[in-house]
C-alpha cells in the first residue's frame, strides 16, 4: 500500500480476476497454503494479502468481502496466528508453520528464560507479567497496568511490537469497548494474549527441540520455492 498526495492507494487484482480473494475462508486457505502471509505488499511482489484482493474491496464494513474485516474473522477464529510478524508489520501465519517461527524468532527461549538470562528488557518484562495471570487484554488496559504513558514507560507501540515479531504475543482479536452496561461502543480495539493461551504450550512450542538456525533456514527456504524471483535481499527485509 502506498501513499500519493495523502491518498492511499492499494496494489490488488480487478475484483473479476479470477485469483482474486473474495471471502475469509479462501484467505484462511491460501495462508495454509503458503504457511504465512503479510497484509499489506512488501518488498517481495505477490507476497500479501493487499496484491490478492480487489482494491475496491477494502474498509467497507462488509465482514463477508472486506480484508480488512477479515483479519479480524481469523484472529477470532483461532484458525492462524496474526500480529506484526514481518519486518515489524502485520500479516498472519499458519498454526503448521506456528512452531516453526516460534523457535526461530525466540531462539528457542520460552520468554522467562530469556528474562533470566538477561537478553528481555525491563519494559517487555512488565508488559509479559500481566499475561501471567489474563489470558488476554486489551491493548489500552496492557498500556496502563504495565505503566506505559505520560510519566511512565514510553515506546508502547514498539515494545509491543517486539513481541509479536518474537511470537511472545499475538493479536487474538478485535473487540469494541464496553460501557458500564456491558454494551460495546467505538472502535474495534486489538486484543492481545500469549499464542500459548490460544493454542496451548505444547502446540506452540513444538518445534523447541529443533535447533532455531534450522527453523529458521525452513522459513527461508519455504520462501525461496513460493517466490522464486524474489531477491535474496527481499526476502530478508520482510522475515527479519
Amino acid at each position: 500500500m502506498d501513499s500519493e498526495n495523502g491518498k492511499w492507494i492499494l496494489h490488488g487484482p480487478d475484483a473479476r480476476n479470477a485469483g482474486c480473494l473474495r471471502s475469509p475462508e479462501a484467505l484462511l486457505s491460501l495462508v495454509d497454503e503458503i504457511g504465512f502471509l503479510p497484509l499489506f505488499k512488501n518488498s517481495v511482489a505477490g507476497f500479501s494479502v493487499e496484491e490478492r484482493t480487489a482494491p475496491a474491496a477494502w474498509w467497507t464494513g462488509d465482514e463477508r468481502s472486506d480484508p480488512w474485516e477479515w483479519r479480524r474473522i481469523l484472529a477470532d477464529g483461532g484458525k492462524a496466528a496474526y500480529g506484526k510478524f514481518f519486518d515489524r508489520k502485520a500479516g498472519f501465519i499458519s498454526l503448521k508453520w506456528l512452531p516453526v517461527f516460534a523457535n526461530w524468532r525466540r531462539d528457542g527461549y520460552d520468554f522467562d528464560s530469556r528474562w533470566e538470562d538477561e537478553k528481555a528488557p525491563f519494559r517487555q518484562k512488565k508488559i509479559m507479567d500481566l499475561f501471567e495471570t489474563d489470558a488476554e487484554m486489551y491493548s489500552f488496559d496492557v498500556k496502563r497496568k504495565a505503566g506505559f504513558g505520560p510519566g511512565g514507560e514510553k515506546n508502547f507501540e514498539g515494545v509491543i511490537t517486539d513481541l509479536m515479531m518474537q511470537t511472545y504475543l499475538v493479536i487474538r482479536d478485535f473487540r469494541c469497548r464496553l460501557n458500564r452496561k456491558g454494551a460495546p461502543y467505538g472502535w474495534h480495539v486489538a486484543v492481545y494474549a500469549k499464542p500459548e493461551s490460544v493454542w496451548g504450550y505444547g502446540a506452540v512450542t513444538a518445534d523447541y527441540r529443533t535447533a532455531p538456525a534450522e527453523s529458521r533456514a525452513l522459513v527461508y527456504d519455504r520462501m525461496r520455492r513460493r517466490f522464486p524471483d524474489a531477491k535474496e535481499a527481499e526476502i530478508r527485509k520482510i522475515l527479519k
